[in-house]
């Protein structure tokens, strides 16, 4: 299924529930919002969204402890954990998505590779799904791959609470 589909249901299933998204990004550098926002009418189910590519915006913007960042790195499951949280807290949005990956072609160590990507989906019931996931490709494909992944966790959760 392609983002632009994906978008579409996504939009429909916020308008169904009346709620509103918000993204918090880092290597889709903000590529999950734009996919939201092609969508014709989004401005009634999309929020803002938060594209915190350094440490310090994730920590300005979002509220990621720096303690986190220091302990975990940016690319893991307590930070998106935090990003996910912020986005909702410092937002009008009910339901966020947070991403933070390597989507290379550097950057990759043994531990986190090229093609690593955390998210955290988390929503205004206290509701919180987080994974990692490893994508292959080119930066291209890693980034496009994590939007639809993004799109796709937004769009189980909606339909889930239907």
């Amino acid at each position: 299924m392609t983002g632009t589909s994906l978008a579409i249901q996504v939009g429909q299933a916020l308008k169904d529930q009346q709620w509103l998204a918000v993204t918090a990004e880092s290597c889709t550098g903000g590529g999950v919002s734009a996919a939201i926002t092609d969508i014709a009418g989004s401005s009634g189910w999309f929020d803002r969204a938060f594209v915190t590519y350094s440490n310090e915006a994730k920590q300005d913007m979002l509220g990621v402890r720096a303690d986190t960042l220091t302990e975990y790195g940016a690319v893991s499951e307590p930070v998106v954990s935090q990003m996910a949280q912020g986005a909702l807290t410092y937002s009008r949005g009910q339901i966020s998505v947070a991403i933070s990956g390597i989507a290379g072609p550097d950057g990759g160590t043994p531990d986190k590779p090229v093609g690593t990507v955390c998210f955290a989906w988390a929503d205004a019931t206290g509701w919180m799904l987080v994974e990692t996931c490893h994508f292959d490709g080119d930066r291209w494909s890693v980034r496009e791959q994590a939007v639809e992944r993004a799109l796709q966790g937004i769009l189980d959760r909606l339909n889930a609470m239907q």
